[in-house]
């Protein structure tokens, strides 16, 4: 494959996947930076509910879950070469799960504990919006589905931002800094709807995530502790909003 079939390959991948996420976070900070009022005190929710009828709602969560995932289906075809692997190439598999498990619930507690200080110095700072966790009513369904949704964002997010695009770009010959940075703003830029702050630091996650990636050649790590991460937040969010006082 040439240089310019892959670069259009690479566009097309993020188009109908986390770079229209990007393109749609820049637009939501600009409407939020543009209306009256602090930053800070405005919401950014996740997981919201589509539907006061329960199972209509419920359907809607699932179609969301499972069409987000299209893409990644697509980066790893795209992957794919006769005699080799694409799940095997990036480390999307099963065939460590011990260390997987151990090096993701570390990354997972590297990245999560400071994150919440980078969330509050940012809300302080007017610099990141009120982050609404679980915007979706109580259901028999609602912890099941935030863990979908947890795993959907993992897989999609290190699959797509990490494994595809770092192997596109090392394929192009970019340096391994400059691919990198590239995953890293990526990933930044995507998350620029919660405010500059949660961007910033998902930049400095994304820069983690990179290394590791590169060092061990595998994502499945990168999706445990993603996983990890936004199950704890979402759920947790969910049980204690009340307790804690949150929005």
């Amino acid at each position: 494959m040439d240089n310019r079939r892959r670069t259009a390959e690479i566009w097309i991948v993020l188009g109908l996947s986390l770079g229209q996420s990007a393109v749609y976070a820049v637009v939501n900070l600009i409407a939020k930076l543009t209306e009256p009022g602090r930053l800070s005190e405005q919401t950014s929710t996740l997981n919201e509910s589509q539907s006061p009828r329960e199972l209509l709602d419920l359907t809607y969560q699932l179609l969301s879950i499972g069409f987000a995932l299209v893409p990644v289906g697509l980066a790893l075809f795209l992957l794919t070469q006769p005699g080799r692997s694409a799940v095997r190439l990036i480390g999307f598999d099963l065939v460590a799960p011990g260390r997987d498990l151990l090096t993701g619930a570390a990354l997972a507690a590297v990245i999560g504990i400071p994150g919440i200080g980078v969330y509050l110095l940012g809300r302080e700072l007017d610099l990141t919006t009120t982050v609404v966790a679980s915007g979706l009513n109580e259901h028999w369904w609602t912890v099941p589905v935030l863990i979908l949704s947890s795993l959907k964002n993992a897989i999609l997010e290190e699959v797509v931002a990490v494994g595809y695009l770092m192997t596109r770009l090392r394929e192009k010959a970019w340096s391994l800094p400059a691919t990198i940075a590239a995953s890293s703003l990526l990933r930044g830029s995507y998350h620029l709807y919660q405010g500059v702050g949660m961007a910033i630091g998902n930049v400095v996650m994304g820069v983690v995530f990179g290394y590791v990636f590169h060092r061990y050649r595998r994502v499945m790590p990168l999706v445990v502790a993603h996983a990890l991460i936004d199950i704890v937040a979402f759920i947790g969010y969910a049980y204690f909003r009340d307790v804690l006082g949150l929005p």
